[in-house]
């Protein structure tokens, strides 16, 4: 865990306490654990875990932080979440944050609920649903300050996932690797249909991993029409391009 400590300090000015760095380490565990029989990640090498998953994660707080503090109760939610990536790291260094983890895959929501449990995060949810059924459940819809995913899927699919369940104003964090800029540029329809406006796009170089990552920051300028998100499916069949 000393090398998270070190990276997380030189690239986010992030000095993690001794507690998380415990509670990456009972994740680290037990990811790999239930690993061995519920095929959670693909990723399950020591150095691959808290690279390409804990900092990674960790380093959607440059967007964040760029616009909004992250410890006075965001409302955020992390779709397509599969074993808690990125929202169980961000919720370990803020615990302040209202976080719900929402993945279609059961075994995957088991998992999450457990470190919820065992990392004893008060304000953190799990929630076993499809994207396109919550995005229409007023409960849920509108009602996100921050809706983040890492590379889900195609981003004009992922915009109609994240757009409908953020607020107006509020903003979505997608995380891509090298295809950013060319997605970007496919989703202009979407974005125009879905009330969405490219914000930002910041680059990110984790140590050890050659290819730079992106974050794209979108923020929510008009509301979404209610025919969007469609029925199961429809988004990635006949994505907006």
């Amino acid at each position: 865990m000393e090398s998270l400590k070190r990276s997380a300090k030189e690239l986010l000015g992030l000095q993690l306490t001794r507690k998380q760095l415990l509670d990456f380490e009972n994740y680290a565990l037990d990811l790999t654990a239930w690993n061995e029989y519920s095929n959670l990640t693909a990723i399950v090498d020591r150095r691959g875990i808290l690279v390409k998953h804990f900092l990674d994660s960790l380093s959607c707080l440059l967007a964040i932080r760029n616009l909004q503090n992250p410890t006075h109760g965001l409302q955020l939610i992390d779709v397509g979440s599969g074993a808690g990536f990125p929202g169980i790291p961000l919720a370990i260094v803020y615990p302040e944050i209202h976080l719900t983890l929402m993945d279609a895959t059961e075994k995957k929501c088991a998992f999450m609920r457990h470190m919820v449990a065992k990392l004893a995060l008060p304000t953190t949810y799990v929630l076993n649903r499809r994207a396109e059924n919550v995005g229409q459940d007023p409960e849920y819809r509108g009602s996100f300050d921050w809706a983040i995913a890492r590379a889900v899927a195609h981003l004009p699919i992922l915009l109609e996932y994240l757009l409908p369940i953020t607020r107006s104003g509020g903003y979505c964090l997608v995380q891509k690797a090298d295809s950013a800029r060319e997605e970007i540029q496919d989703a202009e329809r979407a974005l125009a249909v879905l009330g969405g406006e490219i914000e930002n796009v910041l680059s990110v170089e984790l140590p050890g991993i050659p290819e730079t990552r992106h974050l794209i920051v979108i923020r929510k300028v008009a509301a979404t029409p209610d025919t969007y998100p469609r029925r199961v499916g429809v988004a990635a069949k006949r994505p907006l391009l």
